[in-house]
């Protein structure tokens, strides 16, 4: 009896446990193109101001929340006009007010951008590209593969890469 009632004890602490979890605030989110995949951790605005203060202009950012996002390659491609080799690469950004530098760097499973000094020497191309300004905030970071482009939004500003595969 006594090894009846610790089992219920167990399975109820475990599916109280199980059940409670809160789904994480910045999911892990996959977007697919032609022969192009990004995976990205999706922070929501949540009221606050996002460029310029949560993420600083002039500084490396991780393009998303938790791990760097990357960006797959099927084949060879283009991304801003210049050749890339098919793979896998990580997806880094220093956004400005008026212009983006996008950042394909071939060290993988980076947490953020905490070491891109570290890493730097690992770049594989760098892009420049000019921004926008939505007229309607967009909560979520969204990135989308779009044809023969990047595009990311997020709060009011828009910024497009071409792609071609």
């Amino acid at each position: 009896m006594k090894q009846i009632f610790l089992f219920l004890a167990i399975l109820a602490t475990t599916s109280s446990v199980a059940f409670s979890q809160e789904p994480p605030k910045s999911p892990r989110i996959t977007a697919e193109g032609k022969d192009v995949k990004i995976s990205y951790g999706q922070p929501s605005k949540r009221g606050r101001e996002i460029f310029g203060k949560l993420v600083p202009y002039g500084e490396v950012w991780r393009t998303g929340a938790n791990e760097a996002t990357e960006i797959t390659f099927a084949k060879n491609a283009t991304f801003g006009g210049k050749p890339v080799k098919a793979g896998t690469y990580t997806l880094f950004t220093i956004p400005g007010q008026k212009e983006w530098i996008f950042i394909l760097n071939s060290s993988l499973k980076q947490w953020g951008a905490f070491k891109y000094n570290e890493i730097k020497g690992n770049d594989v191309l760098q892009v420049k590209v000019p921004s926008s300004k939505l007229s309607a905030p967009v909560e979520k970071l969204t990135i989308t593969l779009p044809a023969n482009k990047l595009v990311v939004e997020w709060d009011k500003t828009k910024v497009e890469v071409p792609v071609k595969s």
